[in-house]
């Protein structure tokens, strides 16, 4: 009796012996390397992988203080903020139009921001030229009073002037 009690216990020992645990769940600053469309990215493992990628490689400077994301979308984690005006390194165009980013050239990826909230170095200071605000051109509305004479008022007051 006291052998088959010791044979079951150490046949149950053995078997749970075999078992593997599951793998450790990385921490989120481990770096991890991911292959999409044939490029290799290296990031964190709390920034996920992108499904698409296009390889841009270019410098580019920030129109606003954007929000750099762990996912392209507005559904994951801000990793950190980009400074307005200032430089970052563009690895490539991921789904949903939003930039895969790095602190530096062939550095690793930080994380995804929006398209619209970079522009090119290069093409910098003539986005900023273009999107100021235009002087409004005064039009007037003008009125015949009689003979060659006319009154002319601005859109933007309420005066008559006679001509």
């Amino acid at each position: 009796m006291v052998k088959k009690r010791l044979i079951l216990t150490l046949i149950a020992v053995l078997s749970l012996a075999s078992c593997k645990s599951p793998p450790a769940k990385p921490a989120d600053d481990t770096l991890v390397t991911s292959e999409i469309n044939g490029v290799k990215l290296v990031h964190r493992y709390a920034v996920s992988a992108p499904h698409e990628f296009t390889p841009l490689n270019q410098t580019w400077r920030a129109l606003y203080a954007a929000s750099v994301m762990t996912t392209p979308d507005y559904s994951g984690q801000v990793v950190r903020t980009l400074a307005n005006s200032k430089p970052f390194f563009v690895l490539g165009e991921v789904e949903h139009h939003w930039l895969a980013i790095a602190d530096q050239r062939d550095g690793p990826l930080i994380g995804y921001v929006p398209t619209k909230a970079g522009v090119e170095s290069s093409r910098y200071a003539a986005t900023l030229r273009n999107d100021r605000p235009r002087p409004r051109k005064t039009t007037q509305e003008c009125v015949n009073v009689g003979g060659d004479n006319k009154a002319c008022r601005s859109k933007n007051t309420a005066t008559w002037i006679l001509d």
